[in-house]
């Protein structure tokens, strides 16, 4: 099949459409996608548009653009520097998804929120399922958990999308960290003993524009896993990102201990994709071939 997400594309319900972080990788992806959809009518936003950190900016946006539904892609994604300041994080991963939901509630509006694999240990010795029980591990990770848990508290009409290990031809991330340093260097050195598995922003914005004609079925708060097929380590990422790329510098494998940062990741955090699949119908495409196809734009 060339394209899993090839299918019919319902009339929905909802028509104005607010997504909220939409100059990264993921609110890029869906602007990108939003043509084929000519039935909604989206409103793209971000920082120096709309502040979500503040609850009155988003009721006066909202009092000239009535959403029926608000995806949030905003998102503070500094895992590092998180753990010498938390505050940035905590305001945009937890408060601003708190105010997004009051608003969500005041205007009858549905709310799809991304969150990430990092809200787990990293202990389970199986892929995880949404009614595993969180425990991040860093100040990032727990500010994206406090983003859930306000969802949770909450009674509205929310979807929460876990993902893991983002990447697109747009804004940073690994993919392009690798291509960059792959053409500067002889090698590179990379950690081998974190498992999880790399995501198209691309791909998720499909599953997300899916998403919205089926909102009607959610009545309470819902959480998703989605990440692209398989398991892979970050060196055998980088390892896939050079040789597609066909760059010649060598990749060595290093465990955490010997590269180590001030947040601590998840060794495994490999999801469990089956409520999603099922929820939509879908099937998901393999690490590696969304890799190799999304190296044709980021390349560019």
């Amino acid at each position: 099949m060339d394209d899993p997400y090839n299918v019919q594309f319902k009339m929905s319900p909802m028509k104005n459409i607010l997504v909220t972080g939409a100059n990264g990788q993921l609110g890029t992806e869906i602007r990108n996608r939003s043509p084929l959809h000519p039935e909604l009518n989206f409103r793209f936003t971000d920082l120096d548009d709309l502040n979500i950190g503040k609850k009155s900016n988003i009721i006066d946006y909202c009092n000239h653009f009535t959403p029926d539904l608000i995806i949030n892609c905003a998102a503070y994604n500094l895992v590092d520097k998180a753990e010498d300041d938390p505050a940035p994080a905590i305001l945009v991963n937890t408060e601003a998804v708190a105010n997004l939901a009051d608003v969500a509630g005041i205007f009858n509006a549905g709310l799809i929120h991304i969150s990430t694999d990092y809200v787990f240990d990293g202990k389970a010795f199986r892929p995880y399922s949404e009614t595993d029980q969180p425990n991040p591990l860093s100040a990032y990770a727990r500010s994206k958990y406090g983003g859930e848990t306000e969802l949770i508290n909450r009674n509205g009409k929310f979807v929460i999308i876990r993902t893991s290990w983002l990447y697109s031809s747009h804004g940073q991330n690994f993919v392009k960290t690798i291509l960059k340093y792959g053409k500067e260097r002889e090698s590179l050195r990379v950690v081998d003993d974190q498992t999880g598995t790399p995501t198209f922003a691309g791909d998720l914005a499909k599953v997300v524009l899916q998403m919205i004609p089926e909102f009607d079925k959610i009545s309470q708060t819902e959480i998703f896993h989605f990440s692209n097929e398989g398991v892979a380590s970050w060196y055998d990422f980088a390892k896939a990102i050079l040789r597609m790329a066909g760059i010649g510098c060598k990749v060595f494998p290093v465990s955490t201990e010997d590269y180590p940062l001030p947040a601590k990741r998840p060794f495994y955090s490999v999801m469990n994709k089956s409520k999603i699949k099922q929820f939509l119908g879908m099937e998901i495409p393999y690490w590696l071939d969304s890799l190799e196809k999304s190296l044709h734009s980021i390349n560019k």
